[in-house]
């Protein structure tokens, strides 16, 4: 009987080996599963600030408006309006997001009236003068990236996966390391490795706020902070007065819409 018993508890502990999750299949579970609870939310809709700080300290203050629509089939569309100060009011940024294909980016420059596309080599430059690049503002689909589970932490207390993720196409980034919230399923921090391998910047998350929407409740942050390490310089964004379940039009976020 003991040497069955022990038979046994070999054979269960081989079966358990053999279906234990790599750390790259736990990861891509792990965001998989987090992008399906963050779907459904229809439209977002927001007041924004963006404030530029220098090595310095120097701080600039741009005030914005924006929108995002989800697109069944397809990723988002987000349309960004700069309204204040003078020299980039009627500025305007449109986003298309694609799971499978590369983002089509547009800029509207009032100063020239007319509509810039932002080409694939340009996605690594910045946006506007901050520390968030084209490419941030582009699509943060699940499909686009390797991911591979390396712990779970803490961030300020919450608890969170820490996930490595490698784009699988050309990017201003050699990789990304998320700590991702397991209560509000968003980043709590972000660290971006330049193609280098180094430490470029580092984005933290705060202020979660929740959004009932239907029968489903969604947590997002009203400020990101991202700090440039290479050059010290910094880039908040914080969202105001924001709604969840907005219904828009596919219209609102046409090219022409930016004329």
């Amino acid at each position: 009987m003991g040497k069955l018993v022990f038979s046994f508890l070999v054979l269960m502990a081989f079966i358990n080996l053999s279906l234990a999750e790599t750390p790259e299949e736990k990861g891509l579970k792990i965001a998989q599963d987090s992008r399906e609870r963050t779907r459904g939310y229809i439209g977002d809709e927001s007041d924004m600030k963006m404030i530029l700080i220098d090595a310095h300290g120097v701080e600039t203050v741009r005030e914005m408006q924006g929108k995002v629509l989800e697109v069944t089939g397809d990723g988002t569309r987000s349309l960004s309006i700069f309204l204040t100060p003078k020299d980039v009011k009627g500025t305007k940024m449109l986003t298309w997001n694609h799971p499978d294909t590369d983002d089509d980016q547009w800029l509207f420059l009032p100063s020239l009236r007319r509509v810039k596309r932002i080409s694939s080599s340009n996605k690594s430059s910045s946006f506007m003068g901050s520390e968030f690049s084209y490419e941030d503002l582009g699509s943060q689909e699940v499909e686009k990236y390797n991911y591979k589970w390396l712990r779970d932490d803490k961030v300020d207390g919450e608890d969170c996966w820490v996930l490595e993720r490698i784009p699988k196409k050309d990017s201003g980034y050699s990789k990304q390391t998320i700590y991702l919230s397991k209560k509000y399923n968003n980043p709590l921090k972000v660290d971006y490795y330049d193609r280098r391998a180094e430490l470029l910047k580092t984005a933290m998350f705060s202020g979660h706020q929740e959004f009932p929407v239907g029968n489903k409740k969604f947590w997002m942050a009203s400020k990101i902070h991202i700090k440039n390490i290479q050059t010290q310089k910094q880039s908040i964004f914080t969202w105001e007065k924001r709604k969840l379940g907005v219904k828009f039009s596919q219209k609102d976020f046409d090219t022409k819409s930016l004329e």
